[in-house]
């Protein structure tokens, strides 16, 4: 056999593409009231939405339930094989069951339906067989289409599986909007994510605090502020009073500058050559506008102080980019 050209192959692809698309086309002229009400029967749902399907559509099912979640509506999967043999007992009544096959035969998914009548829940079937027994048997019939696979044997499930994703996303998108679900809703379901560490991710969640904040008092020596800058090995000192309230700052910025001038520095004091009334942030300022700040006026660290202005910590922009934001 010998190898296609790449030209033949790129066509193949294309041809597959264009048929899975029109397929999603096709699903979207034919959506019905029936979407509608299955959006709004998950919006109502006081319990959680289980969705089923064996096979590739159970794949599909796994990532609908997935999606479902992390937008803002408890959801599962669960496998119709296992749940005839025990895993019915996560099912509670009022929980929404979406099934998905394509012919509506299924004879697994079939197999739980009357318990699941029994049980008590809302059944909406994604289906490419609107006669099916599935979809006669289900509240809600969400059609997906029947026509071919892009299999070129008809076969391997490729067309259907890529309309219930859609279909699924269809769900979940509009149930998220009715919702109202926001950013920071999904910051939340998402905390290892880069949006997740913007919305949530704090400066006290970065901040260094207690003995490794380097500060001395207003009328240390400027030989006591170098030792403390040197030891702490942030190139800063906070400048405070006998209350601990900040004063100022002084960088290492500000002591070249005063070695530069020429004068007998070494003998004046903290107050002297710090920088009054610095810029500062809470402890609770999100860690993504603490970096906005930093870059904003083109410095490295910014002092923490609570609500007396009293330092609690310092924040490094290193310690911030090496989170991701």
């Amino acid at each position: 056999m010998s190898p296609s050209s790449s030209e033949h192959l790129i066509a193949t692809g294309r041809k597959i593409l264009e048929q899975e698309a029109s397929a999603l086309q096709s699903a979207a002229l034919v959506l019905d009231s029936n979407f509608s009400r299955a959006v709004t029967t998950i919006c109502n749902c006081n319990g959680k939405v289980i969705v089923s399907g064996m096979g590739k559509s159970g794949i599909i099912g796994q990532k609908i339930a997935a999606t479902l979640s992390s937008t803002g509506t408890t959801a599962l999967f669960m496998h119709p094989a296992e749940a005839a043999h025990g895993d019915l007992g996560v099912v509670s009544p009022g929980d929404v069951v979406i099934c998905l096959s394509k012919s509506g035969m299924t004879e697994e998914l079939n197999f739980i339906i009357p318990p699941l009548r029994h049980i008590g829940v809302i059944i909406i079937a994604v289906v490419g067989n609107k006669r099916s027994f599935l979809a006669e048997k289900s509240d809600l019939v969400l059609d997906v289409g029947s026509g071919p696979e892009a299999c070129p044997f008809d076969l391997a499930p490729t067309t259907s599986t890529t309309a219930m994703l859609a279909m699924g996303d269809a769900l979940a998108m509009t149930v998220m909007r009715e919702k109202q679900f926001t950013p920071n809703d999904f910051a939340l379901t998402h905390p290892k994510g880069a949006l997740g560490r913007q919305l949530t991710m704090k400066v006290s969640d970065l901040m260094i605090s207690g003995s490794g904040i380097p500060m001395v008092r207003q009328n240390a020596p400027v030989t006591e502020l170098i030792l403390e800058m040197t030891s702490k090995r942030l190139g800063v000192s906070a400048v405070v009073d006998s209350s601990g309230v900040l004063k100022g700052i002084v960088t290492d910025g500000d002591l070249r500058r005063h070695i530069q001038e020429g004068t007998a520095f070494l003998d004046r004091k903290a107050t002297d050559i710090m920088t009054p009334s610095p810029k500062t942030v809470s402890p609770g300022t999100l860690a993504k506008t603490c970096l906005e700040l930093l870059e904003t006026f083109r410095i490295s660290q910014l002092l923490v102080c609570d609500k007396d202005n009293r330092p609690v910590g310092i924040i490094h922009i290193h310690d911030i980019v090496t989170q991701g934001l």
